[in-house]
């Protein structure tokens, strides 16, 4: 029987979520049960039904804390960065997927419907391309406007398929190695050509 009474609202979103991220790196997106979070914290399925609202709203908010757990992670690795700020950007992407691999790719397996993110949300999933594209504008000695925006997506767009394919392991699997200095050593040519673009 459920425990209705013995937390409020928020201590319980508290504690779905909590549960949820766990089972999330435990099992990824496509093996996550509502049913298996409601089990581990001792409530029904009815409970993180009226906490969250349904069970796309609760991975979505799963998504969201892996998200600033992610632009966290840049963020400390900058704190230590030196001069080569790049470097240490795309060292922490690849950190962060390989010591979060289900968490990380259930980012990209989940669709949510963007209607159901709330601007908080959209907040915090915006911080990541933020420190991004803050560190590219300082690179280039460009402000940061649309067209930087859209050169940074492009950017994490690279690291993240050469990212994808570590993970995957599809870049051993086709006799390559070193795909982190591939994936910086494509950045720096990005970069490079953008400081020439008049």
């Amino acid at each position: 029987m459920g425990r209705r009474s013995d937390h409020s609202r928020d201590e319980l979103r508290d504690l779905i979520l909590k549960a949820g991220e766990g089972l999330m790196a435990e099992v990824g997106f496509a093996n996550f049960s509502a049913r298996e979070v409601a089990k581990r914290i001792g409530y029904s399925i009815g409970t993180i039904h009226n906490v969250f609202g349904s069970v796309d709203r609760l991975v979505t908010a799963i998504n969201t804390q892996a998200f600033g757990d992610w632009a966290e992670a840049l963020e400390r690795s900058l704190a230590t960065a030196g001069d080569d700020r790049i470097a240490a950007l795309v060292e922490a992407y690849f950190r962060f997927a390989r010591e979060n691999p289900r968490r990380w790719a259930a980012i990209y397996d989940h669709r949510p419907a963007s209607e159901t993110i709330t601007e908080a949300e959209h907040e915090v999933r915006g911080r990541l391309l933020r420190i991004v594209a803050a560190e590219v504008a300082t690179a280039l000695g460009r402000p940061v406007d649309e067209a930087l925006g859209t050169f940074t997506r492009s950017l994490v767009a690279t690291v993240h398929g050469h990212c994808s394919f570590a993970i995957t392991g599809s870049w051993a699997a086709m006799g390559q190695h070193d795909v982190e200095a591939a994936a910086l050593a494509r950045v720096r040519e990005s970069l490079a050509a953008q400081a020439k673009a008049p």
